[in-house]
């Protein structure tokens, strides 16, 4: 059973303890058509990363170079599917319909939530120290990703005392999350982004029609997910519960997902009887913005496979400074995001309308 105390006072409480502590004082595309990648940028060397075709694609560890650390990446096959949820799903919302169908192309997905100690890296220059440190010459990609924008420095301890080594980096802005993007695909010399709404629950339901990839009963998300329920009020290391049929682990809870879409309520209506490919809606504005996948804080409804949340200002409630900043909301301790890589890459006009679009937060 759920204590007395509600989900969000439980949340007001946390936020009132950290401030005590903190020294804090309607547009719609088609993803852009694919084409070769610019044959004058040689990716890093990683074993499996290479694919002309969908049958080529395997799982790979991408390798940050003077940073020590790895990640994994899943091949997700290309496909169609019903976008949203039926009419008869417990606790459907009216932004969740109507379904639709929806054509995805192949791409890679992040095996897990990008944790601290991939984000920090690009976030506290540690692979610019580390050069330093062991006098390295920074090669012709490490050249270009130093030159992308990197965030100022948090006002206090981003993990807010739930854990750093393994667990999933968190309260960043939208643009902070393309941005980290961009440096990796300088750094690695392979395309990542955010991915879109509609990847994103393609590759969470990983074939399944119900309100979860393994069916439609609750009870059942503890094997699965970081939730409510069973959180402690924390988030919880990545990888840790089972995943989905196609090898993705916290698709539903442990933190919400930033995807690359503005947050529209009724998106879906211009689908309805029609099929899309790749669709996306641009961000033209700041707020909402779309997140996926429910929280450690989240009930079941918010951790279904077609629930879909927009950011909000409140999210920076605690932020002191004028303007507020741009890379970091001080009260999304439930909100992280992982990567994605298309099999085809866009052009690198393509690509910058993609990691720009949108104001800055």
């Amino acid at each position: 059973m759920h204590s007395v105390i509600s989900p969000r006072a439980r949340m007001q409480m946390r936020r009132a303890c950290v401030a005590a502590v903190s020294i804090f004082a309607l547009v719609v595309v088609q993803l852009p058509h694919t084409v070769a990648a610019d044959a004058t940028k040689t990716p890093a060397e990683v074993k499996n990363a290479t694919a002309k075709t969908q049958g080529e694609m395997k799982p790979y560890t991408e390798v940050i170079a003077n940073g020590d650390v790895t990640f994994e990446m899943v091949p997700i096959p290309g496909g169609r599917f019903l976008m949203g949820s039926p009419d008869t799903e417990a606790d459907r919302k009216e932004d969740e319909g109507p379904q639709h169908e929806v054509e995805i192309e192949p791409f890679w997905m992040g095996k897990c939530e990008v944790t601290w100690n991939e984000y920090e890296i690009w976030m506290f220059s540690l692979d610019i120290q580390r050069r330093e440190l062991n006098k390295v010459a920074a090669s012709e990609l490490e050249k270009q990703a130093d030159a992308v924008t990197r965030p100022t420095k948090p006002y206090t301890d981003m993990t807010f005392g739930m854990g750093k080594e393994g667990f999933p980096a968190i309260c960043m802005t939208q643009l902070a999350a393309k941005t980290y993007c961009k440096w990796l695909s300088a750094k690695t010399g392979r395309y990542y982004r955010l991915p879109t709404e509609a990847e994103w629950e393609y590759a969470a339901r990983a074939g399944s029609k119900t309100a979860y990839h393994f069916g439609d009963d609750p009870a059942q998300l503890g094997e699965y997910a970081w939730y409510f329920d069973n959180s402690e009020d924390k988030y919880h290391k990545v990888g840790v519960k089972k995943p989905n049929p196609w090898g993705l682990y916290d698709m539903h809870g442990n933190v919400a997902e930033w995807t690359l879409d503005q947050y529209i309520p009724d998106f879906y209506k211009q689908f309805a009887g029609k099929s899309s490919k790749n669709p996306w809606a641009i961000p033209t504005k700041l707020y909402p913005q779309a997140t996926r996948g429910g929280s450690w804080d989240g009930d079941p409804s918010g951790l279904r496979s077609s629930a879909r949340v927009g950011s909000n200002r409140d999210w920076k409630q605690q932020d002191p400074q004028l303007p507020q900043s741009i890379w970091y909301f001080t009260d999304a301790l439930f909100l992280g995001f992982r990567v994605v890589r298309p099999l085809h890459e866009p052009s690198e006009a393509e690509k910058t309308k993609i990691w720009n679009a949108g104001a800055d937060e």
